[in-house]
């Protein structure tokens, strides 16, 4: 079984982002947030571009840092347990394809813009939900020198600001992925998503027919690491999310009093708190053990790592943010209750490339055959 080791990278971006994300996305911040057309401020946006944060996994001969995709789970972490809302994870999820799957004339076009601060996003889910990335509706037909991309993908994150969408589509019989500039798709091609989690912008991309050319395609289609890549920072992002929702119970259960005493006195609420602050230490020891083999390439372990971090992550943070409305009593079912926030946030990681029966399912091989 690997150890859990922190490098010196991880170590220092994990001091910047908690120190980052507590001063730019108090709660005051992230409600009023969800009222603006971007899911974070430009400024702020602008600020994690000059740490260096949308570059950390681009190489270094594009502009990036060159680091590990183990060392954006601090920040991912972070993220989660302040409820910001950003493109980094549909962007680092995208410069993840174009690294793995894409040539070297879509990794010179696209990288070093991202470094730069250009957001990108993925198309990767179909109307019917289905999370085999490779089991895809839409298509594209080979004509010459030209690609005509027929497609409906839902959970396109941050679509209108990003310069580039990676989509997945059949051609010729493969899932392929194709790099999509933002220029080209036409009027009317996103439409905005209501979704459980206000925190994030969601779209549907709908094209027919669009014409690109052929040298969009991407080389390769390593949907394997890409869904490596979400599982790790989706469970990143649930980790956080528990540490966060943890402390809204908590300084509830110390402040509000009845019949002259703390309610965090009772047992009815004291025994779940504990239950939730040990699946979150249980959640951050597969997370940071899952980080730890894919920093070291270790192929064998990462796949079952990643699958009981998910499985884990689902299910304790709808747990915890279930148990943190609960515990406010009348004011928990309301939308001034900040717990809702950290609910809704639970609930859109906890289906999100596969909840914790379908990973469990897959894992159950990993762990039991020979």
């Amino acid at each position: 079984m690997a150890t859990i080791e922190f490098s010196e990278e991880q170590t220092m971006l994990m001091e910047t982002a908690v120190d980052f994300c507590r001063k730019q996305s108090p709660i005051e911040r992230v409600r009023a947030q969800i009222e603006q057309p971007q899911s974070v401020d430009p400024a702020v946006w602008q600020e994690m571009v000059n740490l260096g944060w949308t570059g950390i996994t681009v190489p270094e001969q594009y502009g990036g840092l060159g680091l590990s995709l183990a060392d954006a789970v601090p920040i991912a972490e972070s993220m989660g347990r302040h409820l910001m809302g950003s493109p980094f994870v549909s962007t680092t999820l995208a410069t993840q394809a174009l690294i793995s799957s894409g040539g070297e004339a879509l990794r010179e076009r696209w990288l070093p813009q991202i470094a730069a601060g250009t957001p990108a996003s993925m198309a990767l889910t179909e109307e019917d939900g289905n999370w085999n990335l490779t089991e895809i509706g839409s298509f594209a037909t080979l004509q010459g020198d030209q690609l005509s991309l027929t497609a409906k993908k839902c959970f396109v994150q941050d679509a209108p600001d990003a310069g580039v969408i990676v989509v997945s589509a059949n051609v010729d019989g493969r899932a392929r992925l194709i790099a999509i500039a933002a220029d080209q798709l036409p009027p009317g091609a996103l439409t905005r998503e209501t979704v459980i989690d206000e925190t994030r912008r969601s779209y549907t991309l709908e094209v027919d027919a669009l014409a690109l050319p052929v040298a969009q395609l991407l080389e390769g289609a390593d949907f394997a690491a890409i869904e490596r890549a979400a599982l790790l920072l989706l469970s990143a992002e649930m980790s956080g999310g528990l540490s966060g929702v943890l402390h809204v119970i908590i300084d509830y259960l110390t402040t509000r009093k009845q019949f002259d005493q703390y309610i965090g006195s009772y047992q009815s609420l004291k025994h779940p708190t504990v239950q939730i602050l040990l699946s979150l230490e249980a959640c951050r020891s597969h997370l940071y053990r899952a980080a730890t083999c894919m920093a070291q390439g270790n192929a064998t372990e990462l796949e079952a790592a990643l699958r009981m971090a998910k499985a884990q992550g689902s299910e304790a943070f709808a747990f915890a943010g279930d148990r943190a409305v609960q515990f406010h009593g009348g004011f928990g079912f309301t939308y001034e209750c900040d717990a809702q926030l950290f609910l809704r946030r639970a609930l859109w990681c906890q289906y999100q490339f596969g909840d914790a029966a379908y990973h469990r399912n897959l894992l159950a091989p990993l762990l039991l055959d020979d």
